[in-house]
């Protein structure tokens, strides 16, 4: 997969960050109870969000618009989604509290890094998917639909369909029937 280099630190991209960050400064804020309020402004700040949607607070992402979720999607307390680049959720996906996905990575050389070029990675997640409390999904990984991702697994590679999968590096330890 190509790892085009950007700019994170242009003007344009910290303005676009800046307002995701204000919307979900303003989600979290939101009364719990107030649960058409939150369904309004979550479906602002996402790309794409199908029918019953909830995403916990508290909730973070670096734009938004690269998020899309399908229907029946459910996210705890502590979801972070970075999405530089595109994030893809099916249908009937659950994730447990503190979980992050992460589509930004870093030249590994520091004079490259430290100039603050980046790149990302899109990540997908397929339908019927469960993750686990506490779960870092990385850069370019997709998870195949029907798999269920083990609580503080480091997810560094694709996992195949209906999969169990856990650990650091996160391994497919059996199948699901």
């Amino acid at each position: 997969m190509e790892k085009e280099l950007y700019d994170a630190t242009a003007d344009e991209l910290v303005q676009k960050r800046n307002y995701a960050k204000d919307l979900c400064f303003e989600y979290n804020a939101i009364k719990p109870s107030l649960t058409e309020q939150r369904d309004a402004l979550i479906r602002k700040i996402l790309g794409k969000a199908g029918k019953n949607l909830l995403i916990e607070q508290p909730f973070w992402c670096d734009y938004g618009y690269n998020i899309e979720v399908g229907d029946n999607f459910y996210a705890n307390h502590g979801l972070v989604i970075l999405d530089g680049a595109k994030v893809t959720f099916g249908n009937n996906v659950f994730i447990a509290p503190q979980c992050g996905f992460y589509t930004a990575g870093h030249p590994l050389d520091f004079p490259t890094r430290n100039s603050g070029l980046e790149y990302a990675l899109p990540i997908t997640v397929g339908d019927n998917v469960w993750i686990g409390g506490m779960v870092c999904v990385m850069p370019g990984v997709t998870i195949g639909g029907g798999s269920v991702i083990g609580g503080g697994s480091v997810v560094v590679r694709d996992i195949p369909e209906n999969s169990v999968a856990v650990g650091n590096p996160c391994k497919v330890i059996r199948k699901i029937i």
